[in-house]
């Protein structure tokens, strides 16, 4: 019988790992199901694009995996059985409970509110593909001079409000970070991306706590209030509960405590990647939520687990970081260089260049979950006679 491999999530992680185990292992003696909720490959990276006005091209799933061996399920999961090895599913193409041998974990995050009230009843966000397309649609029946304000000074934050205030020029955009926004960035970044805002006239709001979000506006800690007829909430991510509600072990945030192979520290038989796995950096630093992680995280465990099943040396490499990229509309980009353990340099690219660049890096991206092995030769090893994939699960 087949060794069953249950990938759950097809953003950059999730479909990196199922593409990269069909080109590592032999499609007569593994079984690869990739299970998510939609039925296409969504560029997280772009959803501000999308919320803004543009569209984006579809990527169907079935067709990014056609002639690779890999089962595309469209589903949402409810559940993870990590003792009796199975996933509970409903939606999609119907409910149901599917079984493994081996479990990746790739079901990324949301949005965090925080506990802040009014959060889940008035703001938007850009954290999913439908939520993106409500924003957008909220964003196309304002009028002009409505107030947009976008909550959080981080990347993510960032660009939303680039984004907005270029797609819509007519509106009056804002941003409110908790500390200052991009306060982690070098001087001449920072520089940078606040003479872009003055150039998009968007109003920053810095040091400034929201502690409740209304229809029309959000009332600070001070007690004062800011303006928004749209709420955009961008004040970081939690993962899904998924994993947390189970006997995995899981970190403070919820996240899957993995090994250097995104090997889970207490079920063997699971690997989780991208923003649900908490995994050591340079330095013993967390690897920090973001596409520049996900998708050596997926390398790293594809390639480990075909290691395992096949017999063969598993390979192990820290995961670190190079470059810290941030658009600010179509036609302007901050390019920050980082050190390995993710601190900034002196060397920022920025302007026109900046956003050539980013653009690149998002294209490439994108292009890397078609082409999981990167051009490399496809080699697809036999499974080992004694190996994880020899022990079978008893009749459910």
């Amino acid at each position: 019988m087949n060794h069953r491999i249950v990938v759950l999530g097809a953003g950059y992680a999730g479909a990196t790992v199922a593409g990269r185990l069909a080109r590592r292992l032999h499609r007569d003696e593994v079984g690869i199901t990739l299970v998510n909720g939609d039925p296409d490959f969504v560029e997280r990276v772009r959803l501000h694009q999308l919320a803004s006005g543009q569209d984006l091209p579809r990527r169907p799933l079935r067709d990014l995996y056609a002639g690779t061996g890999v089962q595309v399920r469209q589903a949402w999961v409810t559940a993870v059985d990590v003792d009796r090895r199975t996933v509970t599913l409903t939606g999609g193409e119907g409910a149901g409970t599917l079984a493994y041998d081996t479990l990746v974990y790739a079901l990324g995050s949301t949005t965090a509110d925080h506990g802040v009230p009014g959060v889940a009843e008035h703001a938007h966000n850009v954290a999913g593909k439908q939520a993106a397309l409500r924003l957008r649609a909220r964003l196309a029946q304002l009028e002009p001079g409505g107030t947009v304000l976008v909550a959080g000074g981080g990347l993510t934050g960032i660009e939303a409000a680039a984004e907005i205030a270029e797609a819509h020029p007519g509106l009056k955009v804002a941003i409110a970070a908790r500390g200052g926004v991009g306060d982690w960035l070098s001087d001449k970044a920072r520089r940078h991306l606040r003479a872009a805002f003055d150039r998009l006239g968007i109003t920053v709001h810095e040091q400034t706590v929201i502690t409740s979000v209304e229809a029309d506006r959000v009332v600070t800690a001070t007690g004062g209030e800011i303006p928004a007829r749209v709420t955009v909430w961008t004040a970081g991510f939690a993962v899904h509960p998924i994993a947390a509600a189970g006997a995995l072990e899981v970190s403070g945030t919820g996240q899957i405590v993995v090994d250097a192979t995104m090997r889970s520290v207490s079920h063997p038989e699971v690997y989780a990647v991208g923003d649900a796995a908490l995994a050591e950096g340079p330095g013993g630093r967390p690897l920090r939520m973001a596409c520049a992680t996900a998708t050596p995280m997926a390398w790293q465990a594809a390639d480990a687990l075909a290691a395992r099943l096949t017999g063969r040396e598993v390979p192990r490499a820290t995961i670190g970081y190079s470059l810290q990229c941030i658009s600010l509309g179509r036609r302007d980009g901050i390019l920050q260089r980082v050190t390995p353990d993710d601190q900034v340099t002196s060397t920022v690219v920025a302007g026109r260049t900046g956003a050539r660049i980013k653009e690149f890096i998002c294209s490439g991206a994108a292009w890397s979950v078609a082409h999981p092995t990167m051009l490399l030769p496809v080699r697809r090893h036999h499974l080992a006679a004694a190996t994880e994939a020899a022990p079978r699960l008893a009749a459910l």
